[in-house]
Formats: C-alpha cells, structure tokens, sequence
C-alpha cells in the first residue's frame, strides 16, 4: 500500500460505505497522506500512511480516543484491540497486513459489538 493506492481506496471506500458520513483529507504529498473517514461528529477513522517510511495507521477513534487500529512501523504490522486499545497485540493474528478495505471490514465488526452507528 502506498498514498497513490490508499488514497483512491480511501475515495472508493468514502463512497461505498454507507455508514461513512465524508472523507476529509488533512494533508498529502507524493509520499504522504492523512485524513479521516468520519462516521459522525465524535466517530471517525483515521488514517496516516507515510511511503518513505513505510508507516501506516488505521485507527478507529470514538470520543478522542482510540477504540480499535492497525498499524505498520517500518514494515511491520500490530494490532490496538478493543480489549486493550493501548496495548501492542504482536500475536500472529495481529501482525497480519491489511488493506484499507479489511480494515474498514474490521471497524464494522467493532462498530456493531459497540452498538455505534
């Protein structure tokens, strides 16, 4: 995943998903983008991918804090659950890459447990 992919993932999904209120983006350059898929005023994802380090984060934030995420640091992928939204899952299930669409699969899951809309 690089900003060019993610970004045009970012609009496809935006449009696609019905629970996705708008796509706000922040900033962008050739190698870097952030911006939030808000879901509503105090429900949004963020997402910050920078290419020249190889650094993603998903993350689901609700009341200005963090619920659920998916990040990559250098290549390498953990997961923030919603059992222990602070804490680094390393586990197999957890260093597993995933696209923005998998996340988004991901954060519907969270969103229905959560009873949020």
């Amino acid at each position: 995943m690089n900003v060019a992919d993610l970004l045009r993932s970012l609009r496809h999904e935006a449009q696609s998903r019905a629970y996705v209120d708008r796509l706000v983006v922040f900033d962008q350059s050739a190698s870097l983008l952030k911006a939030r898929l808000y879901i509503g005023a105090d429900l949004f994802i963020q997402i910050y991918r920078n290419d020249r380090f190889d650094t993603t984060n998903l993350v689901l934030m609700h009341n200005e804090q963090r619920v659920y995420a998916r990040d990559q640091l250098g290549g390498v992928w953990h997961r923030h659950t919603t059992a222990d939204p602070q804490a680094h899952d390393t586990s197999t299930a957890g260093r597993q890459p995933v696209g923005l669409a998998e996340f988004l699969d991901e954060v519907e899951e969270v969103l229905a447990a959560f009873g949020l809309p």
